[in-house]
C-alpha cells in the first residue's frame, strides 16, 4: 500500500473525490455513536446487578469492627472494605483512606486542600506567586481541568513507551520549587494504554524534590482493568518504592471501583503515608462525619477479596475485548502503510490514543460528528485543551456495540484519510 505522501497531486485530487463520495454515503445513513467517554455499557453494568441483593431489609448492618454501618462514624472507612481496596491497590489498609463513590472527588479535595491550607504544615499554595504541575500527555482532560480550576500552571511533559520522560521531570522536580505536583496514570494510561516501567516507577520513589511539598498524583485508575487473562501487566507499588527510597511522604494514590460495579456509586480510596493521612483527617472531620457504609459494606461482603475482584473483572474484559479488537482491526486495515496516523494497542484499560497528521486532529472530529461519530474533543487530551501539534485522538470504545464500533471506526478512518489527503493538497 502507497504511503499518501508518495501519491501526485493528481491522485490526490482523484482520491479525494472517491472519498468525499464515500463519506457522504456514510452521512446519509444518520448514524449516532458516542465514542466521547469511557462509560461502561449497560451491558457491562449488568454485571454488577447482584450488588444490590447483598444488602436488604433483613441484613446484618455491622461492619466487622462493630460498627453500625446505617449511622455516623468511621471517617476513613470500614475495615473490610479498607482491606478490599487495599488488596486491589497492592498496598496495605493502614495506608488507605475511603472516599466517596469517585476517586476524582478525592483528587479534587487532596489539590483544594493544599492550595488553601497547605500540606503538612506548608505555605498554602495559594499564597505563593507560582505554582506549577507538570503534566503527562496525551493525558486525562479532568485531571488539568482540575488545576487549571485553581490557577496553577501546567507544563507538558511527553509520553514514552515506558511512561513520562524522567529525564524531565527529574530535572524540573529537583531544581524547581514552584513544581508542586504531577498528574500520573501508571497502568493503562489515559488515553495511550500506557504502563509505567519497574525503572520509571523507581525513579519516581527516588526524586529529591526542591519542594518540601511536592506530591506525585498517582492515579491508579485502571489496575485491575486488563483485556486479556494472559496477558497482563503488573506495575511496581509506588507506596512501597517511596518508602525505601526514604520518600514515605511523596505520593498520593487513588482508585476506585467506578469502573468495577457501578460508576454513579462505586467506593473510591486514597492511599497514602501515615503523616498524609494525619494531615487529611484533620480536614475531612470538618468536611465530612463519614462517606457512604452501607455502600462500602456492599461493596465489601459482594466482591469479598482480591481475588473476587478478578474474577468479576474477567466479565467486564469478555464485553470490551471485542470492542478493542473490532476498532483496531479496521484502523489495522484502512490505514496501516498509509503513513497518516499512528496508534497503540492496548492491553487494558478504556481507551485508544490515535495520532494523526500534524495539524488534522480538530478536522478530523468535526467531520465524524458530521457523520454522526462523537469523539472527545481534539486537544482534550492536553492542559488548556491545547494540543500543540493538533494531532492526538482519544477513542473510547466502552460504550458502543461491536457491531457500532466497526461502524464508528469505518467512519473515523474514511474522516482520517479526507482530512489527511486535503492537508497534503494544501502542502
Amino acid at each position: 500500500m502507497k504511503a499518501y505522501s508518495e501519491l501526485s497531486k493528481e491522485e490526490l485530487m482523484e482520491l479525494r473525490e472517491q472519498l468525499l463520495a464515500a463519506y457522504e454515503e456514510k452521512k446519509a445513513l444518520g448514524l449516532n455513536l458516542d465514542m466521547s467517554r469511557g462509560k461502561p455499557s449497560p451491558t457491562q453494568l449488568g454485571v454488577s446487578v447482584g450488588l444490590m441483593d447483598v444488602i436488604n431489609s433483613d441484613s446484618d448492618m455491622k461492619s466487622e469492627c462493630g460498627i453500625d454501618c446505617r449511622n455516623y462514624g468511621c471517617l476513613d472507612g470500614i475495615p473490610e472494605v479498607k482491606r478490599l481496596m487495599a488488596e486491589m491497590m497492592g498496598t496495605t489498609e493502614d495506608h488507605i483512606f475511603i472516599g466517596g463513590n469517585a476517586s476524582l472527588t478525592l483528587m479534587f479535595d487532596t489539590v483544594s486542600r493544599a492550595y488553601t491550607h497547605g500540606i503538612m504544615g506548608e505555605t498554602p499554595w495559594c499564597k505563593l506567586d507560582k505554582v506549577k504541575f507538570l503534566c503527562p500527555v496525551p493525558g486525562y482532560d479532568r485531571h488539568f481541568a482540575i488545576t487549571e480550576h485553581f490557577g496553577i500552571e501546567m507544563i507538558n511533559v511527553p509520553m514514552s513507551e515506558t511512561g513520562p520522560d524522567m529525564d524531565m521531570v527529574e530535572e524540573l522536580v529537583n531544581s524547581d520549587p514552584t513544581v508542586k505536583g504531577i498528574w500520573c496514570v501508571p497502568k493503562y494510561s489515559n488515553p495511550q494504554g500506557i504502563c509505567y516501567s519497574d525503572e520509571t516507577v523507581r525513579r519516581f520513589a527516588n526524586l529529591k524534590p526542591a519542594a518540601k511539598d511536592f506530591r506525585i498524583f498517582w492515579d491508579n485508575a485502571y489496575v485491575i482493568h486488563h483485556l486479556y487473562e494472559d496477558n497482563q501487566v503488573e506495575i511496581l507499588d509506588i507506596i512501597g518504592e517511596c518508602e525505601k527510597a526514604g520518600n514515605p511522604d511523596m505520593v498520593f494514590e487513588f482508585a476506585s471501583t467506578s469502573k468495577v460495579s457501578f460508576p454513579g456509586s462505586g467506593v473510591s480510596a486514597m492511599a497514602t503515608s501515615h503523616a498524609n493521612l494525619e494531615d487529611a483527617k484533620k480536614h475531612y472531620t470538618i468536611q465530612t462525619i463519614g462517606n457512604d457504609k452501607v455502600n462500602q459494606l456492599r461493596h465489601a461482603r459482594y466482591f469479598k477479596n482480591l481475588d473476587g475482584l478478578k474474577e468479576h473483572m474477567k466479565k467486564h474484559a469478555d464485553f470490551m475485548r471485542p470492542k478493542f479488537e473490532t476498532t483496531l482491526k479496521v484502523l489495522e486495515e484502512e490505514l496501516d502503510g498509509l503513513g497518516i496516523g499512528s496508534w497503540i494497542k492496548p492491553l487494558g484499560g478504556y481507551f485508544i490514543s490515535f495520532d494523526a497528521m500534524e495539524g488534522c486532529a480538530k478536522a478530523i472530529v468535526a467531520k465524524c460528528k458530521e457523520a454522526g461519530v462523537i469523539l472527545t474533543g481534539a486537544g482534550a487530551t492536553f492542559p488548556y485543551h491545547n494540543d500543540p501539534k493538533d494531532s492526538n485522538i482519544r477513542i473510547a470504545p466502552s460504550f458502543p456495540t461491536p457491531e457500532e464500533m466497526q461502524q464508528a471506526t469505518e467512519i473515523f478512518v474514511l474522516c482520517v484519510k479526507l482530512v489527511s489527503v486535503q492537508k497534503l493538497l494544501e502542502v
